[in-house]
């Protein structure tokens, strides 16, 4: 199995996940909740996380986590490696508890927190089966859940978690009481509407979910690291970037020509699918397309210059 990739700089904001070992429950009462989440607080208190929002679920956890002091392997390593022994003598087991390392996506808070928090702390009431609806009499259900932050951004529990940084209350809202309003009202919309689109959707190469910025600076890490799971990442974006300008150009392009000419010359599109695409029969009507192009471009100069520009544009990508 492939290491998952790790990029650490201070101020990173994580999701963070991690299975039991064959997808077996890591979670067995509460007692083993409970010790999970004062694993979790003393993490906190060791490696100065701020963890913004939780969610356990009986095989899994999820963790919203930032680390001013870029050191997230070390924490959810210590985590747990820690959860680990105290539930492997408690329940007078050995070996492994968790399904390899965990997994960590870097996150953009300003664009993404409220659709993260809202879908981690649905997790409990979620079907199984995407395509089926959040069944709307579950909403007490998800109150009455203890093993998550929900109740802490709702408002709802009695004792707040001491170690849970409720600084993301501000998306919903200018001060806290306005903020878990805004927020209940958001949690109530998802279960009249019966579900909440996944996020996990916008995630760029597994790991980053944000926009250019933050991307930029992913790219900029891995780029100085030289293993093969970081070349074949930033291979992997590098395309994606260039498919995305590509678009950007084509966009203003009238010639359906110059169209196909630069998705199956820059970026290997194959010529059937785009012959559905662009209303022709088969391939053939592409491929006749493109070298009607290509000969245009040998006697015309202007032609020869659009698809110039365009070639350097995406191989400079």
């Amino acid at each position: 199995m492939a290491r998952p990739i790790r990029v650490e700089f201070p101020g990173a904001v994580y999701h963070v996940m991690a299975r039991g070992n064959e997808r077996r429950a890591i979670f067995r009462d509460d007692q083993d909740r409970r010790r999970f989440l004062h694993t979790v607080e003393q993490t906190v208190e060791r490696f100065g996380l701020r963890v913004h929002a939780f969610c356990l679920m009986p095989n899994h956890y999820h963790l919203l986590v930032g680390t001013p002091r870029a050191n997230l392997s070390q924490a959810l390593g210590w985590l747990q490696v820690t959860y680990t022994v105290r539930f492997n003598r408690r329940h007078r087991r050995s070996g492994h508890l968790f399904q390899g390392r965990f997994k960590a996506q870097l996150v953009e808070a300003d664009g993404y927190a409220q659709w993260l928090v809202e879908y981690l702390h649905l997790n409990p009431v979620r079907p199984r089966r995407k395509e089926e609806l959040i069944a709307a009499e579950r909403a007490a259900e998800l109150d009455a859940y203890p093993w998550s932050s929900h109740g802490d951004y709702a408002g709802l529990r009695r004792a707040p978690t001491k170690w849970l940084c409720l600084d993301w209350l501000r998306y919903w809202g200018a001060d806290r009481v306005a903020a878990r309003r805004g927020y209940r009202q958001r949690i109530a919309a998802a279960f009249a509407a019966g579900r909440l689109k996944s996020p996990w959707e916008q995630v760029r190469g597994g790991l980053v979910l944000g926009g250019d910025e933050l991307r930029r600076r992913v790219a900029q890490v891995i780029g100085r690291k030289s293993g093969l799971e970081e070349a074949a990442w930033t291979k992997a974006e590098n395309q994606q970037r260039a498919q995305e300008r590509l678009n950007e150009l084509l966009a203003m392009e009238a010639d359906d020509r110059v169209q196909l000419w630069a998705l199956v010359r820059l970026t290997n599109r194959r010529q059937a699918e785009l012959a559905r695409v662009y209303g022709y029969r088969d391939g053939s009507g592409v491929a006749y397309a493109i070298r009607s192009v290509e000969a245009e471009s040998a006697r015309n100069e202007q032609t020869a210059a659009k698809l110039s520009r365009l070639k350097d544009e995406i191989y400079r990508l």
